[in-house]
């Protein structure tokens, strides 16, 4: 097998047919960190590092492994500066998903089949720079060649959503919904919290946030222009999930010493946090929307990274020690009977807890490996472990979680291919006849996310 080759990933002949099945259908994406603006304004992009790294915090965390100064990687150093030396030590990132994501897109996106390094650095950035100069590689073009059908971007509840009555408008051949992403409304402990209340009444309240029942008012009237605009589900970044009942007069009280910037308590912030999760599945349940639940990522560890670049720069982590289970019971048991809910951790330590309660409630679905596990290692551990517990059928299908368009496709294909090489040992194996692999595949990559989120 050739490097990136037609079997790239596929090891039998079931898997090669399966992933047959299902290479050309069209990407459904319900989670992404996309650019409406840029799509909208569908000018062409200028070189390969503005498409490849320019936004990519999994490429800068590599590049500063292998000892590449910081200015040439966010830095002041010019887009052909950063490519050169992200090509001079490309070679050493062998084994990281990020070197086949990037070549894949060579491949695929432009037709480049030359390995990046220090000696191919020059011809692969004149010729993407004159690929990336046509009108067929600009944003919406590339969009209805990799078949986006559907992608669902993340957007804070004090947004307006111009960009997206834009797109609704101008782009054609791809639907741009928004998802409300109000996780913030809930950290009653962060510097900017106040300011964020304020910008959430200001757009939604008439700038009104003085009591609770304000903000719920504010929050409420977001959720429903959400709705208007197409949003089909919330996005909640949680570290470890908090949850169990609280009277509204006391997260009233709490919220009033938040505005008035008083010391809290650590039971004063839980309590805070857990009154607002199960506003939010309230809302939520009201349109038959899906909750995403985002568990376990420990947000800005490396202290000196986020103080000279901000939040989502690379210096995030995983916690395998949060706790889960008694954390998550209340907000199941209230809504897990009627609420869809899907359920992502970064650490894949709780893949098997988070299946065996998937299993218990038939509303709640496993999400795709994410953040650091969207590799072919940890889609096939996952695919393997939680489907002995719970159903592959049960499994919410791939999302990119991208932060560039280039790579929704190439994302998208390294899941398929793990998924056609995991079910296709199987029949290999005599685990399943291949007419059932057949219609698995094509329900966890198509028909059974867009029952889930779109129907």
């Amino acid at each position: 097998m050739a490097f990136l080759d037609q079997n790239y990933l596929l090891e039998g002949e079931n898997a090669k047919k399966l992933y047959k099945e299902i290479e050309e259908l069209p990407i459904l994406d319900p989670h992404n960190h996309g650019d409406v603006k840029e799509i909208i304004e569908n000018e062409n992009w200028n070189d390969i590092w503005e498409v490849e790294a320019a936004t990519d915090h999994y490429v800068w965390e590599l590049m500063r492994k292998r000892g590449v100064a910081e200015n040439k990687i966010t830095g002041d150093a010019s887009n052909k500066e950063k490519w050169m030396a992200l090509a001079e030590v490309f070679p050493e990132f062998a084994g990281n998903p990020t070197y086949e994501w990037i070549h894949l897109d060579l491949k695929r996106q432009f037709g480049i089949e030359e390995s990046i390094s220090k000696h191919t650095a020059e011809k692969i950035w004149e010729k993407t720079k004159e690929l990336l100069a046509q009108d067929n590689m600009k944003p919406q073009s590339l969009l209805k060649k990799m078949n986006v059908e559907i992608m669902c971007t993340t957007d804070e509840p004090y947004s307006l959503l111009e960009e997206h009555k834009r797109a609704a408008d101008e782009v054609d051949g791809v639907k741009i919904l928004p998802t409300w992403r109000p996780d913030k409304i809930m950290n009653i402990e962060a510097d900017h919290w106040l300011e964020y209340i304020e910008k959430l009444a200001k757009a939604y309240n008439d700038s009104q946030h003085d009591n609770l029942d304000a903000l719920l008012t504010a929050l409420k009237n977001s959720h429903d222009y959400f709705a208007k605009m197409g949003c089909v589900a919330s996005d909640h970044g949680i570290l470890e999930p908090i949850s169990y009942k609280v009277e509204k007069n006391r997260a009233a009280d709490i919220y009033q010493k938040g505005l008035n910037n008083q010391e809290l308590s650590e039971k004063e912030i839980k309590d805070f946090k857990a009154f607002m999760l199960a506003e939010f599945a309230k809302l939520n349940q009201d349109k038959d929307w899906v909750t995403q639940l985002h568990i376990g990522a420990v947000r800005n560890y490396r202290e000196s990274l986020y103080e000279k670049l901000g939040p989502d720069t690379g210096g995030d982590i995983s916690d395998y020690s949060i706790e889960i289970v008694d954390n998550l019971k209340y907000f199941i048991n209230q809504f897990g009977e009627d609420l869809n809910i899907v359920l992502y951790t970064m650490d894949p330590v709780h893949w098997f807890t988070i299946s065996t309660i998937s299993r218990a409630f038939p509303k709640v679905s496993l999400g795709a490996p994410w953040w650091l596990n969207d590799t072919p290692y940890g889609m096939e551990t996952q695919l393997k472990q939680v489907t002995t517990v719970d159903l592959f059928y049960n499994l919410a299908g791939m999302v990119t979680d991208s932060r560039k368009l280039m790579s929704y496709s190439s994302r998208t294909e390294m899941f398929r291919r793990t998924l056609a090489n995991v079910v296709g040992n199987m029949v290999d194996k005599g685990q399943m006849p291949y007419n059932v692999a057949a219609d698995l595949v094509n329900h966890l990559c198509y028909k059974g996310q867009y029952n889930l989120f779109f129907k």
